[in-house]
Order: C-alpha cells, then sequence, then structure tokens
C-alpha cells in the first residue's frame, strides 16, 4: 500500500439530485458561499453538482461572485452528439465551465440500468474534456449481507481503470456509496468505510501502480452528515465525501466542509 501519509486535499461534493429549480440553487450557493471562510477552501476542495437546469445559473453566480467552489454535473453522455433524446452531452457540460462530473451514481446504475461498461465510456468523454469523473460504487444490501461487497465493489473498480493510463487514474475521483446507505440514515461504521475504500486503494495500485493509488482520491457517499463527517474523514484512506441530502441544507453542508475542525 501507498504511504497512507500522503496528502491527497480532500474533496467535498453535494449531489443534489433532483431538488432544487435554478431560483432555489442560487439561494442555496449564496448562502453557502457565505458560510465559507478563505481556510475551508485552502484546506477543501468544493463541488455541487446542481441539477442541469441550473448549471447556468450557477455557473454565471460563481464566475460573477468569483466563488472558490467547483461547478460539477450529476451525469452526462459519451457521445459528442446525436439522436439522444433527453440526454446532455458531457462537451455541453464542459462549454459550462463543469469541472466534475458524477459518472455511475447508484441511482443510474439501479434504477436507469447503466452497466460498467456505460461508466467505462462515460469516463472516457469527461476526461478527454479535461473534467474530473466522479466514478461510483457500491453494493446493495442484498450483497453485502451475502457478503459480496468486495467481489461487487472492486468489480466496478476494474472495470472503471481498466485501459486508463497512471495520468489518467491520478485524476480521476472514485465514490464508494453502499447503496443500502443512501437516503435511508443508516451509514456503514468509519471503520467499515475505510476497509472498502482501502481495499479500492489496493487494487488501484494493483492496477495502476504506486503513484495512482496515492495521486487519486477516495470519496464515501451514504448519509453523510455533519454528526458523522469527522470519524469518516478521519480514516487513512478516505478523502473526501460524496453528500446528498445534507448538501440541500446549507449551514449543514457547510459544517461538513468545516470537519477540520472536529479533529483537531
Amino acid at each position: 500500500m501507498p504511504d497512507s501519509t500522503v496528502y491527497r486535499k480532500p474533496l467535498i461534493s453535494g449531489n443534489w439530485k433532483m431538488h432544487n429549480n435554478h431560483f432555489e440553487a442560487i439561494q442555496s450557493l449564496q448562502k453557502l458561499a457565505y458560510l465559507l471562510t478563505k481556510d475551508d477552501y485552502s484546506a477543501v476542495d468544493v463541488s455541487i453538482h446542481p441539477p442541469f437546469t441550473d448549471i447556468r445559473s450557477v455557473q454565471t453566480l460563481i464566475d460573477a461572485d468569483e466563488l472558490r467552489i467547483h461547478l460539477g454535473a450529476q451525469n452526462c453522455h459519451w457521445e459528442e452528439k446525436g439522436a439522444f433524446t433527453g440526454e446532455v452531452a458531457a462537451a455541453f457540460l464542459a462549454k459550462l465551465g463543469v469541472q466534475y462530473v458524477i459518472v455511475g451514481h447508484s441511482e443510474r446504475r439501479e434504477i436507469f440500468g447503466e452497466t460498467d461498461a456505460d461508466v467505462s465510456k462515460k469516463i472516457t468523454t469527461v476526461q478527454k474534456l479535461n473534467m474530473y469523473p466522479i466514478v461510483c460504487v457500491g453494493e446493495t444490501l442484498e450483497e453485502r449481507e451475502a457478503g459480496k461487497t468486495t467481489e461487487k465493489v472492486i468489480g466496478q473498480v476494474r472495470a472503471a481503470l481498466v485501459g486508463r493510463t497512471v495520468d489518467q487514474v491520478c485524476n480521476m475521483v472514485i465514490a464508494y456509496e453502499p447503496i443500502w446507505a443512501i437516503g435511508t440514515g443508516r451509514t456503514a461504521t468509519a471503520g467499515d468505510a475505510q476497509a472498502v475504500i482501502g481495499a479500492i486503494r489496493a487494487q488501484v495500485q494493483e492496477a495502476s501502480g504506486e503513484k495512482a493509488s496515492s495521486a487519486i482520491r477516495l470519496q464515501y457517499g451514504g448519509s453523510v452528515k455533519a454528526a458523522n463527517i469527522a470519524e469518516i474523514m478521519a480514516q487513512p484512506d478516505i478523502d473526501g465525501a460524496l453528500v446528498g441530502g445534507a448538501s440541500l441544507d446549507p449551514a449543514e453542508f457547510a459544517r461538513i466542509v468545516q470537519y477540520r475542525s472536529r479533529l483537531l
């Protein structure tokens, strides 16, 4: 395993899912920006991922107020253009200044049937356009209870890494989000999360080498909130969090970003 003391600047990402129209998105972002300080931005990278209809409004606010919050998207299509009604091309997102794109979220995989092959194509397209993919992996409750967590998660990780150069892997984010913990109030213990995320880093080292395993950022997602973020972030292989419902409350999300104050 790589040296666990290697510093990887944490990334805290807020996934707003299908919440907040563009007026609400502007208000939420303004409140969040008011609560965060320059010290917070120095210590942690922050990205927000609003619905597609909000992205232009959010981008305008970030640019106009010179906010140090990174703009993200929740999904994309891998094709540059074409007859794909209802889809959004990654190229469109790049033109709007999007920096991080979530791919393979469990809701996309479980509800909309996205495969590992689909996710792999999205990773390729996102990186081709100089954006960073946040690649989601995770197991269902049934898979967890059957002892198949590692098999499922590492299989998804392998599929995401295959064919990538070391530099491409270094510029990926992988988010472990146990499906059974998303929006349920249940959270994997910090130790359980570390065990899985440590296995992910070991798989990255096996597939792509120590440079990649040291540089890649690994997030935890699944009912993350201010009350548990410090314990989660204290784990040696966890470099950030993919936050769902708690990111909709600017005050709660700001406390999550400011987790370091509770580790001192």
